[in-house]
C-alpha cells in the first residue's frame, strides 16, 4: 500500500495543482471578461481589481502547465492574503463571517505549491528532465 501511495502522490499534487489552477482562472476570467458570470462592475486595467484579475488570470494558466510553478505560486499566495486583509478583515475577525474563507484557503494552498512545486505532470518537471538528459 506504501509503495503504492508513494506512486501517486506526484501525480496527484498534479491533479491537485491543475484543478486549482481552473477554478482560479475563472475568477480572472469573471473580472476581466465577464465570464463565466457577469462582473458587478466594468473591468478597468490599472486598478486593484485589474491587477487582482491579471493575476488570476496570467497566474492560473501558469500553474495550470505547470511552469514557474514555485514563484507563481508565492506570488498568488501573497495576492490572496493581501485580498483577504483588504476585502474580508476588516468586515469581522471571522472567515466564515466576512466571507474570506476561499482567500484563505488559496492562499495556504499556493503557499503549498510555492514550497511543494507542481508534481510529476508539469512543464516544470518536463524541462528540469529534458535539461539534465541534455548532453553538454
Amino acid at each position: 500500500m506504501e509503495a503504492m501511495l508513494n506512486f501517486w502522490q506526484p501525480r496527484v499534487l498534479s491533479i491537485l495543482r491543475i484543478v486549482t489552477a481552473f477554478l482560479f482562472i475563472q475568477h480572472g476570467t469573471q473580472k476581466m471578461f465577464g465570464f463565466p458570470a457577469a462582473q458587478h462592475s466594468p473591468f478597468e486595467l490599472f486598478s486593484l481589481m485589474g491587477a487582482a484579475g491579471t493575476l488570476e488570470v496570467v497566474g492560473g494558466l501558469l500553474l495550470l502547465i505547470g511552469l514557474f510553478t514555485r514563484p507563481v505560486a508565492f506570488i498568488l499566495s501573497g495576492q490572496m492574503a493581501f485580498a483577504y486583509f483588504m476585502a474580508h478583515a476588516p468586515q469581522n475577525f471571522w472567515p466564515l463571517l466576512n466571507g474570506g474563507e476561499l482567500a484563505v484557503q488559496w492562499s495556504f494552498l499556493f503557499l503549498f505549491f510555492a514550497l511543494a512545486g507542481g508534481g510529476t505532470w508539469s512543464l516544470d518537471r518536463y524541462l528540469a528532465n529534458k535539461k539534465s538528459t541534455t548532453p553538454n
